[in-house]
C-alpha cells in the first residue's frame, strides 16, 4: 500500500513537472518592458500589503485584541 501511494505521488510530480516545462516552452513574442514593469510592481505590492498584514497581526497580538472578551 505505502509503495503504490510513493508510486502515484511520484507520477502526480512528473505530471506537474511535465506541464510546468510545457508552459515555459511556449513560442510567442517576448514579454515587452511594461510587462516586466508592471509585474514588478505587482509583485512588490503583494509583499508590501502581506509584510503590513503580518505586522498588524503580531501588533494586535501582542497589545491582547485577539483575546477572547471577559464579561463582569
Amino acid at each position: 500500500m505505502r509503495a503504490l501511494l510513493i508510486i502515484l505521488l511520484l507520477a502526480m510530480l512528473a505530471a506537474a513537472g511535465y506541464f510546468a516545462y510545457s508552459a515555459m516552452a511556449v513560442e510567442g513574442e517576448p514579454i515587452p518592458t511594461e510587462g516586466y514593469v508592471a509585474l514588478a510592481l505587482g509583485a512588490g505590492f503583494s509583499v508590501i500589503v502581506g509584510v503590513g498584514l503580518m505586522v498588524l497581526l503580531f501588533f494586535s497580538s501582542r497589545r491582547g485584541y485577539d483575546e477572547p472578551p471577559h464579561f463582569r
